[in-house]
């Protein structure tokens, strides 16, 4: 992410934590010792994997989660960025969105325990991303020429590279006003079974229904009907966010809950931009 360049004196270390079982470690954290900033992406992502290994979907998204905020703290860390998903949204559908949600409230909570301080950024679907749709779908056309797909009916919220790293950079430069605190992207949803005929236009090939997966739902949401006393609008330039603020309650500028049944819908156009595999992936 290249974002250093964007906050002058502050030093930002990007890690990847790929040994699980490391990440539980509190010790094998050390290494936070004089950050300013951890942005914590680390967990496990896949709704039915979470189903089929539940113990180890804990393990990561949730003591691991708690393990990090544990050293930011003991280490003296500015400022802990909590990568969190749509999925996230109450009423959770699956267990992984049940882990992101802990995490999402134990970040909450702890902001006001030390003079370490937690921003919640809640993405949806990041375009290209690794592990995502788009390269394994490319990976099945250069396989076997067609691609096998759960979700035709399905609607989900779906935004760039691009995008996910201005929410961090915009979190990290709002921090004053974002700390213990939750920002939700305004995005468009999108039918799976457009952005598949789109992709089959654009990169040949075929396509073909599989079974679905376990955990998988039909629709996402953003903002969820509790949450909407607690909801209002934040914009930070062009880029159009929710904050959801757990201390403020009786807000009116949501009065809805907001999902990709009742969100504005991605163009064709938009559509072929984001399935256009960008230049430089920074996630």
């Amino acid at each position: 992410m290249p974002a250093a360049n964007t906050m002058p004196g502050r030093a930002i270390v990007v890690g990847v934590i790929s040994d699980t079982h490391g990440l539980l470690r509190p010790q094998a954290v050390g290494a936070l010792r004089g950050s300013d900033i951890i942005i914590h992406a680390a967990g496990t992502k896949y709704v039915d994997l979470g189903e089929m290994y539940p113990n180890e979907c804990v393990d990561v998204n949730v003591r691991g989660s708690q393990n990090v905020a544990r050293a930011a703290m003991d280490k003296g860390v500015g400022l802990v960025i909590g990568i969190s998903t749509d999925k996230a949204c109450p009423p959770c559908k699956s267990l992984y969105g049940t882990t992101k949600s802990v995490m999402e409230k134990l970040f909450v909570l702890l902001n006001s325990k030390s003079e370490t301080r937690f921003i919640c950024l809640r993405f949806g679907n990041i375009a290209w991303s690794t592990g995502s749709v788009f390269p394994i779908w490319k990976s099945m056309l250069t396989t076997n020429g067609k691609i096998s797909s759960t979700g035709m009916d399905m609607r989900r919220f779906y935004f760039t590279v691009h995008e996910a790293s201005q929410m961090i950079i915009d979190g990290i430069n709002n921090e004053e006003l974002l700390h213990g605190k939750i920002l939700a992207k305004k995005m468009k949803s999108v039918q799976i079974g457009d952005v598949l005929s789109r992709f089959i236009s654009i990169y040949g090939g075929d396509y073909e229904r599989s079974k679905q997966r376990v955990g998988e739902s039909i629709d996402e949401t953003m903002i969820g009907e509790s949450e909407i006393p607690h909801t209002r609008h934040f914009d930070v330039g062009p880029n159009a966010y929710y904050l959801i603020d757990y201390a403020k309650d009786g807000l009116s500028e949501v009065n809805k809950a907001v999902d990709t049944r009742n969100s504005g819908r991605l163009s064709e156009t938009e559509i072929d931009n984001l399935i256009q595999p960008p230049v430089n992936s920074y996630i």
